[in-house]
């Protein structure tokens, strides 16, 4: 895929690192809108694991994957039960880990589900789940970061279009891009309640962002992110070249998504909540190191470390 060109003022930049082959924060907007993707979408082989070659194809060329039906209705309750027993721990309320509405006190998303629950746990340590990323990324994954996301009815906020490995890798330390995305829906999507809104293909260039990242980033972003999101020139190129798709359906769909696959979704206009549970896996190759456009890592309770426990500090 060639760079576009866009009615806009071209400035050198250099690189941060050189070894660094996904420069972004930068300080001005770059000559190419976008680069290359180098590493491969799909690592490893049809035959061994739960997806079909068909599926693996469509997860190559589009960059997500949705499974309706990957659960059924009595897991879904179960996990709903624990999704609301979650939210509602008093102890809970105020901590890092749980991030509200920037209006409102309403949950918005509640990391590291896996260590604060038995049941996510054995969720996230699934072979249903555990062999589909396995298989993608053609490596032994661990789980990066974890979280529940809620959208109260005619309260939820959207979230803007971003790469998701584009934070992991400025504020995290992700090398490469070998991470996978799976997030279940606990609640039906449906067009209203603003569901997760995909660009298809996007995941084969890396967008590099403008704006030096701030300290302690991680407290905005995770309410209104606005560092780390795409010009609007770029994206309404690659929009006008794949189109935007929005997976919908009922509660138990699983939705697979590379970690380069620009996303973002809208409000929820309707009084229906939608909520989904999510795993980052991460191949433990490409586990964590320094941030390469922060000063700091972000704390463990978004970026696990895959031979440590995390446990919070009630």
């Amino acid at each position: 895929m060639s760079a576009p060109t866009l009615s806009r003022q071209s400035v050198q930049y250099t690189p941060r690192s050189p070894a660094d082959p996904y420069p972004t924060r930068l300080a001005r907007t770059p000559d190419q809108p976008w680069l290359q993707r180098r590493e491969a979408v799909v690592k490893g082989d049809p035959d061994q694991g739960p997806l079909s070659a068909q599926q693996l194809d469509a997860f190559e060329t589009r960059g997500f994957l949705f499974e309706p039906g990957f659960l059924d209705t009595e897991e879904v309750r179960a996990l709903r039960r624990e999704m609301l027993s979650l939210m509602n721990t008093p102890s809970f309320r105020g901590r890092p880990f749980t991030i509200t509405e920037p209006e409102s006190q309403e949950i918005r998303s509640l990391f590291a589900v896996h260590f604060l629950s038995g049941r996510f746990r054995q969720l996230a340590e699934d072979p249903r789940l555990i062999g589909r990323a396995r298989q993608i990324l053609g490596g032994e994954p661990y789980v990066h970061q974890s979280r529940i996301n809620y959208k109260p009815g005619f309260k939820g906020k959207g979230f803007n279009w971003h790469s998701d490995f584009e934070t992991w890798h400025a504020e995290d330390g992700m090398p490469a891009m070998r991470a996978v995305s799976a997030s279940i829906v606990l609640t039906d999507n449906h067009t209203f309640n603003g569901p997760l809104m995909l660009i298809p293909g996007s995941h084969k260039v890396f967008v590099p962002c403008v704006g030096e990242t701030p300290e302690n980033h991680h407290e905005q972003s995770l309410r209104r992110q606005e560092i780390g999101v795409p010009g609007e020139a770029v994206l309404a190129e690659l929009i006008r070249r794949h189109g935007i798709e929005a997976p919908t359906g009922a509660a138990g769909g699983l939705l697979l998504f590379d970690c380069n696959t620009l996303h973002g979704s809208n409000a929820n206009m309707s009084p229906d909540p939608r909520s989904n549970v999510f795993f980052v896996y991460n191949r433990r190759d490409n586990r964590c190191r320094a941030p390469f456009a922060a000063r700091r890592r972000r704390p463990e309770f978004l970026a696990h470390h895959p031979d440590r426990e995390w446990a919070p500090d009630l």
